[in-house]
């Protein structure tokens, strides 16, 4: 094994690569629904404070993501840009996610807004979110290795059937009244957890993940 073929530490499966902290955001995130679900976290300031481990992780996997570029240059004939670019895009966004999400809780809290500033506020960290959608379509125009589009565009494809499978299955449990309530919002949290399934899917059949 040549040095130009060893594996380095971002790319390695079960190393602190990408899907090391994919698997750390994931399993934060389930605990902190759960908690949340059962009562345990009371107001969404502490809900809020609670969320910054999973969001602090998934920066941890955007890093990681970069590291795994880097150490791929040269698959594609420009096999950095595309990538390069979907990362920082999904950073910003996440990070007026978690701005937008902080500005809203503390106007709920803080003061009695006006109903045309809440509507506002309200559909700023939606918004946020639109813009991560924005970037892995993005992703997909602008990648110019035919093989990791294919990818991406599969990922994409598992990630929606799972999320409106799991809202169409919700919602009938619900009507059937047989379930609570679960606000909208959570059909985005599905399609995200929905492309770890379509990478993990990737990476059995093809060897490769597609978007990280």
């Amino acid at each position: 094994m040549t040095p130009d073929t060893a594996p380095t530490p971002a790319s390695g499966f079960l190393g602190r690569g990408p899907w090391f902290w994919a698997g750390a955001f994931i399993a934060s995130s389930i605990t902190l629904g759960i908690l949340s679900f059962s009562g345990a976290i009371e107001g969404r300031g502490t809900l809020l404070v609670l969320a910054i481990v999973p969001l602090l992780l998934l920066a941890a996997v955007i890093r990681a993501s970069q590291k795994r570029i880097a150490a791929k240059e040269g698959q594609s004939p420009n096999p950095r840009l595309a990538q390069t670019r979907y990362v920082k895009r999904v950073a910003i966004f996440t990070s007026l996610y978690l701005a937008t999400f902080a500005l809203m809780t503390f106007a709920d809290e803080a003061f009695d807004a006006p109903f045309a500033a809440r509507v506002v506020i309200a559909v700023m960290p939606g918004l946020a979110i639109s813009g991560v959608f924005w970037a892995i379509g993005r992703l997909i125009i602008e990648e110019e290795d035919e093989f990791i589009r294919m990818l991406t565009v599969r990922q994409t494809l598992i990630a929606s059937g799972f999320a409106l499978s799991a809202a169409s299955i919700w919602g009938f449990l619900e009507a059937a009244d047989l379930v609570a309530h679960v606000d909208a919002y959570w059909v985005a949290i599905a399609w995200f957890f929905g492309l770890i399934i379509g990478a993990i899917a990737n990476f059995i059949q093809h060897g490769a993940i597609g978007a990280s």
